[in-house]
């Protein structure tokens, strides 16, 4: 079994309406040994949604964690919204809050989110999912505070065709692991993909089986839960894929340092 779900959002994320003491009564109840919970924060989202209240969430964490206790371990994370602009003001919000964890993620491309159709209207799919790429590439070189990146093909859950062909952006996809693995970050296995229709976690296993073959070792596993009932979600799947391609086990993090948990 896995015992950490190291991605999970409560109400403090723009796009949850779970109280924060739901997610961990929820982890408690499944048998988990942690959760972390990763609120959004991305700068410049059109609209001004997903920014945080990160005095107020860590005050309400440190309470549900006090609670809980002797149940369940509740660790302070964040979900960082990247574009390679915002490193300067990234760098500062990081390093002004004592986490345990941060997932680096791109949830816009050139100020679009992918999430709408008029992102893949304007770019078509292949093109849509290289750009999406690329811009990964471009916001880990301007910033690596972070501890893993996040749903790495996030972009294939709204393609008009919910999948697509690794070895088309083989390139990309090697430059992308390289740098992550050189400056010592890891990447997730995040369920969320199976529930949106893809029929495997992100990334799919052709970029995990990279990622390994290049000396890359340091996974977290998240369900990406935004209400208690995906706390832990297909993590059979999870772990299923993970050893599919070579892992033993995954990692967690406490005061963003990592350590490996054996299958």
């Amino acid at each position: 079994m896995i015992f950490a779900d190291f991605h999970t959002h409560s109400s403090f994320s723009s796009d949850s309406a779970e109280p924060l003491s739901e997610m961990a009564k929820s982890a408690a109840e499944k048998g988990l040994r942690t959760i972390c919970l990763t609120e959004h924060l991305d700068y410049d989202y059109p609209g001004g949604e997903f920014l945080l209240d990160t005095a107020a969430y860590r005050a309400e964490l440190m309470r549900v964690k006090a609670e809980y206790a002797d149940k369940v371990e509740v660790l302070f994370g964040v979900e960082l919204g990247i574009m390679d602009y915002l490193a300067p003001r990234l760098n500062e919000f990081a390093a002004a809050w004592d986490f345990d964890f941060i997932i680096g993620s791109s949830h816009l491309v050139d100020g679009k989110d992918p999430y709408y159709p008029e992102y893949f209207e304007e770019s078509g799919s292949r093109n849509g999912i290289l750009r999406y790429f690329e811009s990964i590439l471009a916001n880990i070189r301007a910033f690596d505070g972070f501890d893993v990146y996040g749903h790495l093909d996030y972009v294939v859950r709204y393609s008009p065709e919910k999948s697509y062909e690794p070895l088309d952006h083989r390139e990309i996809i090697d430059g992308i692991l390289k740098e992550l693995i050189a400056r010592g970050k890891g990447i997730e296995v995040n369920t969320a993909g199976i529930a949106s229709g893809m029929g495997y976690p992100h990334p799919n296993a052709f970029i995990l089986r990279r990622f390994k073959e290049l000396g890359g070792k340091t996974v977290t596993i998240g369900s990406d839960a935004h209400d208690r009932s995906r706390v832990a979600a297909d993590f059979d799947k999870a772990r299923a894929a993970l050893e599919a391609e070579g892992f033993d086990g995954y990692t967690v993090f406490r005061g963003r340092r990592a350590e490996f948990v054996k299958f």
